[in-house]
């Protein structure tokens, strides 16, 4: 009987997580491996937290520092994976809408998760949908294939179930490429190098705990990126070495769609619930 990190409690986690905490699992999803191994090790960190002297291309940190600044405009599709929970989703600022879907678990564990989360303004509306042995531990309620509307005012402490419209990128991209130490041009478009994880902080994709658990291999964790014909970011991938009991993985986010996702609908009334005690009570 294999129980990983998934159980009902765990249901809690992961709503706090439309980020999606890809690297808190102890064991390896399937995403994209990152390729190529780093060229050289960072530079020392500066004790007042300023960017450190980068090595490599000072063209391709340019143009990699660059290719974020499209996704401020929250018009794009994103996919991440190499964690416990994989997703994909879409922004589309204008009409301050979001949603993304989460899965976790497969067959071969006792609980597994799919989760869909829409964004509109400040309403947010989740769908659950477990399987496994330990699937009937949930509230019948949470799993009944509605929408549950979320009162967030209910919600002590769990801001992150309403999407932050002021920085709209669910995977922190940005603050990934500020923390690149070492950087060369590979091909066109295409790029590698160093990241130093301890300048992110708890991101979105790298949170402190496994940061901590890394221990100095988190200043120097290898990258890839992509860029299109424009400049902008496509791929950006991380090797996140084993530590402590978790296994080494890949971590993989995509984007696509610039300028031309549609807004998202609040699901129909007739596939939406108000949510019960018993949702509130699980979520804390």
């Amino acid at each position: 009987m294999r129980i990983r990190r998934w159980s009902a409690g765990v249901l809690a986690a992961s709503l706090l997580v439309p980020a999606l905490t890809a690297c808190g699992s102890a064991d390896t999803a399937g995403g994209t491996p990152a390729a190529g191994p780093s060229a050289g090790g960072p530079p020392a960190t500066p004790a007042d937290g300023s960017p450190a002297a980068p090595a490599g291309d000072p063209e391709a940190r340019a143009a990699l520092l660059a290719s974020t600044r499209e996704l401020s405009k929250g018009d794009f599709s994103f996919t991440i994976a190499g964690g416990g929970l994989d997703g994909a989703g879409r922004v589309h600022l204008p009409t301050r809408s979001a949603e993304m879907s989460l899965t976790g678990g497969d067959a071969s564990d006792d609980l597994s998760m799919e989760l869909h989360l829409v964004f509109v303004d400040t309403d947010t509306w989740v769908k659950v949908q477990l399987g496994g042995a330990m699937a009937t531990a949930a509230p019948a309620d949470v799993t009944s294939g509605k929408y549950q509307h979320l009162d967030r005012s209910r919600i002590k402490g769990l801001d992150r179930l309403a999407f932050d419209f002021t920085d709209v990128d669910p995977a922190g991209s940005e603050a990934l490429t500020r923390a690149v130490t070492d950087v060369r041009k590979t091909g066109a478009g295409m790029y590698a190098g160093t990241l130093d994880a301890t300048r992110v902080g708890d991101s979105k994709v790298l949170d402190a705990a496994t940061v901590r658990a890394l221990a100095g291999k988190a200043s120097a964790l290898p990258f890839t990126a992509k860029l299109d014909a424009q400049g902008r970011l496509t791929e950006f991938g991380v090797e996140i070495p084993a530590a402590g009991d978790a296994k080494a993985r890949n971590l993989l986010i995509t984007y696509a769609d610039y300028g031309a996702t549609t807004p998202v609908q609040q699901p129909p009334a007739g596939q939406v619930v108000e949510a019960s005690d018993d949702v509130y009570k699980l979520l804390g």
